[in-house]
């Protein structure tokens, strides 16, 4: 610690370079030296600060380069949104109005399709209709010539005695075996 105040009290004991002024004495300011140094500093600092300056330039100029590259990608990126999304419109808008007539015709093939159903079930009922009359009619024409028969067999029992009924199967006998005859 002691070396370190030294150090400072040391420097309270520098004597004064003097006042302030300009010097006009061209052999004590030694222009000759100054002009070489201040022609080296010119002449490699040129060099230095143009390199720093071109390659600034050069930085500044690609960042722009860069940019501008960015710049246009984005714009074709967003020119392939926009074609993308008038391509999606148009077939949101397709599919629209295709959904909107594939409505339209499965409404009318079920229309259509109803329509024939109930023709079918019409036709159906019909038909069971005239085939539950033709079932009864026959019913009933059985009915009676159940009776019929039954009421001529009642009669022929009452009217006809043993010897006529042996004429007239021999009768109807005979009948039979001429037709016979004739057919043969």
């Amino acid at each position: 610690m002691k070396k370190l105040t030294d150090s400072f009290v040391y420097l309270g004991h520098w004597p004064s370079a003097g006042s302030f002024g300009f010097n006009t004495d061209i052999l004590a300011t030694n222009p000759i030296n100054l002009s070489v140094v201040l022609g080296v500093l010119i002449f490699f600092g040129k060099g230095v600060l143009n390199d720093l300056l071109d390659n600034r330039k050069q930085r500044i100029l690609n960042t722009i380069r860069n940019s501008e590259e960015l710049r246009e990608g984005a714009i074709e990126q967003l020119e392939n949104a926009r074609a993308r999304l008038r391509k999606v419109e148009m077939e949101a808008d397709q599919f629209r109005v295709n959904g909107y007539s594939e409505i339209e015709r499965e409404k009318l093939n079920l229309i259509n399709s109803t329509y024939k159903t109930l023709q079918q079930l019409e036709n159906y009922k019909n038909e069971t209709i005239h085939f539950e009359q033709q079932r009864a009619i026959n019913q009933v024409r059985q009915r009676v010539f159940q009776q019929a028969l039954q009421g001529a067999i009642g009669t022929l029992n009452s009217c006809l005695s043993n010897e006529l009924h042996l004429r007239t199967i021999n009768a109807n006998i005979g009948m039979f075996g001429t037709m016979k005859e004739i057919t043969d």
